[in-house]
């Protein structure tokens, strides 16, 4: 009688060079440099190559080898938006804007931001709906754009994971410090020998970021409940504010409602959607949602659309308390407060602020780690990243990897150096998805005509160029309206133009309504919001774009070659195998 062996299971810490090179390229020397040799070939097979929706739910799952915990509902994901994009933001920037550039209008400003944040969170929906996987919009670009425009984008992810995490654990040791005393630097570390911007070493910052990167480490669930728990009293918090906002209010301080003229309200609206984003981490629990038909919709669009009104009124009762020329542009909330006698509310407002970054950092942490996981799955880094840890149900590995890197970011470098590359990175990815739901809708490989397909793309370079127009016009500073109704002319016909094309691709359950119009508006506005940026901004996205091409032509291209066409040849081994077992029969 045969004995079965006892299955031996691998150990989840392991250090193998196959754990993070397996690909055949890698194998040896002479292997690299036969693909080092092949790398023009390489480069134009990954260019074009899409992959599938099965590939994304399915095959990749298997390189993480333990499935991650099905745990959230529909209440999780909008407490976890919430924690995600409520954070200092609007305690800091409502009172710059209101008082340089908006004034009462700030409301409207606030207003004009949260529905091109809710555009983007519209083609997030959709895409997590369908495509329920931990990857995001990678996962979503590798299937409509093709391999390499994922690899820009997970580049970009991967850089607004650290950047991302680094700069919201200044911010925090900064807020933490300005309580304690008037000086944000003062529990920092001065080094005279490094370069101004890295000679300030913030060791509070590395900490925070340790615990809260711990937290998420040990299990979605539980950061899950500690998220929904402080950012209800948070929304306490915010409801007493607006509500003594409303009951000390005049409504005399609301005039004018445009002192810089809608120029000024524009110029607002443009910074204060830096409050609004995080959304797209909670994009990348889908894969761990019970019923992720019902609860994305319900948990993004329904988080955004309350998060907007929140701002919205949280701005008007600021004005409406104070003039707009005499608010606080560092501490808005808190003079206004301390002007009507109620200094102990400060202590609430700073509380709020603390715990809306400290949220940020924990569902970033959650965010960056599924993104970092499914990048890995996909080979494009190391798959030792991809492994999910058999008793938390979460990618351990993909966690503290990100967490180091952030921690070293954030003890060297200030916060100025941080932001412009992260603004860019935001956008240029929620631009990407625009576009990619646009081609999900419109384009579907041997479906799809070439003369429909031609027309397609030429009204997609419409949009895009004529959205381009648009945000040079705004920084040109021209006064006049003719250009802007020229590019937006042109833009309306661009979309009106792809409006008459026939459609390849209908959602099953939940799709983006007014389809182009709404992508396409997404699209224009992302690449104003880019436009708005310095050029600081594109000097340093280029650079670090130009740095991971490097990457991608010396590793990443031949891991991925490498997976697809080990992947084709054993679909041809199955087919022949299924062949040869009917010729049997």
């Amino acid at each position: 009688m045969a004995v079965d062996e006892p299955t031996t299971q691998k150990s989840y810490w392991r250090w193998s060079k196959k754990d993070f090179f397996p690909e055949r390229s890698f194998q040896s020397c002479p292997d690299y440099k036969t693909a080092l040799k092949q790398t023009i070939p390489r480069l134009k097979d990954r260019l074009f190559d899409r992959s599938t929706e099965t590939t994304e739910l399915i095959e990749l799952r298997k390189e993480s080898e333990n499935p991650m915990q099905k745990c959230l509902t529909w209440w999780d994901l909008i407490w976890l938006s919430f924690g995600s994009v409520v954070g200092s933001g609007i305690f800091s920037i409502t009172g710059q804007e209101a008082h340089n550039h908006a004034g009462p209008s700030i409301v409207i400003s606030y207003a004009i931001s949260g529905f091109s944040a809710l555009l983007s969170v519209f083609c997030y929906t959709e895409f997590s709906v369908e495509i329920p996987v931990a990857g995001g919009s990678f996962s979503f670009l590798r299937i409509e754009l093709g391999d390499f425009i994922a690899f820009i984008a997970a580049s970009n992810i991967l850089l607004e994971a650290v950047l991302g995490a680094a700069g919201l654990g200044r911010s925090w040791s900064s807020y933490f410090a300005s309580i304690i005393k008037d000086n944000s630097d003062f529990l920092r570390i001065y080094l005279k020998s490094l370069p101004n911007g890295f000679n300030l070493l913030d060791p509070i910052a590395v900490a925070v970021l340790l615990i809260v990167n711990g937290i998420a480490a040990c299990g979605t669930k539980g950061a899950s409940f500690l998220n929904w728990v402080s950012s209800i009293v948070s929304a306490m918090v915010i409801v007493f504010i607006i509500t003594v906002g409303f009951i000390y209010g005049k409504s005399k301080n609301l005039v004018p409602f445009f002192p810089y003229g809608t120029e000024g309200m524009f110029r607002a609206a443009a910074v204060v959607y830096w409050s609004y984003t995080g959304f797209d981490m909670v994009a990348t629990m889908a894969e761990e949602t019970k019923r992720p038909a019902r609860d994305i919709p319900l948990g993004l669009v329904g988080s955004m659309s309350m998060i907007t009104v929140i701002y919205c009124l949280m701005s008007l009762t600021l004005t409406m308390m104070e003039k707009y020329t005499e608010i606080d542009v560092n501490a808005p909330y808190t003079v206004v407060f301390d002007k009507i006698g109620m200094r102990w509310a400060k202590y609430l407002v700073s509380i709020c602020a603390l715990k809306g970054m400290t949220t940020s950092m924990l569902v970033g942490s959650l965010g960056q780690a599924r993104y970092t996981t499914q990048i890995a799955r996909a080979h494009m880094i190391p798959p030792w990243f991809a492994l999910v840890h058999p008793k938390t149900r979460t990618p351990v590995n993909a966690t503290l990897s990100v967490t180091v890197i952030s921690a070293v970011v954030a003890f060297f470098s200030s916060l100025d150096v941080l932001s412009s590359v992260f603004s860019f990175s935001t956008l240029f990815i929620f631009m990407l998805m625009a576009v990619a739901l646009l081609v999900r809708r419109y384009y579907v490989k041997d479906v799809t005509s070439k003369q429909d397909f031609v027309k397609f793309l030429v009204s997609l370079l419409v949009i895009i160029g004529s959205s381009i127009g648009t945000a040079a016009v705004w920084n040109s500073n021209s006064h006049g309206w003719i250009g802007y109704v020229v590019c937006g002319a042109i833009w309306f016909l661009g979309t009106l133009a792809m409006q008459l094309l026939p459609k390849q691709h209908s959602p099953k359950v939940w799709g983006v309504p007014l389809v182009p119009w709404f992508p396409s508006l997404s699209i224009a506005l992302n690449l104003f919001l880019i436009g708005s940026l310095g050029y600081q901004a594109f000097l340093r996205f280029f650079i670090c774009s130009a740095i991971m091409l490097l990457y991608y032509v010396f590793v990443g291209v031949h891991a991925t070659y490498d997976v697809a066409h080990q992947n084709q040849r054993e679909v041809k081994i199955e087919d022949g195998k299924e062949g040869g077992n009917q010729g049997a029969l």
